[in-house]
């Protein structure tokens, strides 16, 4: 167990300890749904190429509206396949003998320190991938035209079996 800095003083409870800390694995990898949102983006932006191959054969300088169309479809991809990195270099995990804590620091959007309840009713869910995760929420998130669960939890951890094992740990001294 081990003792916290003065940095986590006013989030931590008197009598909470870190148990764990840690980071996600920066490197990519592969999510199925960066499927639908990569062909998306590259239909975006082939149909915006060929509008302006179109609009380029009439003459002028009108085809090159479709440039921000073209750069939108590009922008889709690259975030589709590099944002999930990008996030997860700026992300920090740290497991305490109440809580799960998921901090992140991106630009524009700043710091966020989000804490999950660890209690013996969490559901954790163990991700046996080559780079392991241990889930323990979820949130439910607002599409256009429906909602859909957002899995929460320590993504891509190499210690992630040692994390299942403290976790389950709480659980049970939580009852």
């Amino acid at each position: 167990m081990t003792k916290h800095s003065s940095a986590w003083d006013g989030i931590l409870d008197t009598d909470e300890e870190i148990l764990w800390q840690g980071r996600p694995n920066p490197g990519f990898a592969f999510r199925p749904s960066m499927i639908f949102t990569t062909l998306f983006g590259l239909a975006f932006a082939a149909f915006a190429l060929f509008w302006m191959v179109m609009a380029a054969s009439a003459g002028g300088y009108f085809w090159m509206f479709g440039l921000l169309h073209f750069a939108v479809g590009v922008g889709i991809i690259a975030g589709a396949v590099f944002f999930p990195s990008f996030k997860r270099r700026r992300t920090w995990y740290t497991l305490t003998n109440r809580r799960a804590f998921i901090a992140t620091e991106l630009p524009m959007l700043g710091k966020k320190l989000k804490s999950y309840p660890v209690t013996p009713d969490t559901p954790i869910e163990f991700r046996d991938d080559p780079i392991p995760s241990v889930m323990l929420a979820s949130e439910t998130k607002r599409g256009k035209n429906s909602t859909y669960t957002v899995p929460i939890g320590f993504e891509l951890i190499h210690d992630a079996r040692k994390v299942l094992t403290l976790l389950r740990s709480v659980q049970k001294d939580q009852k």
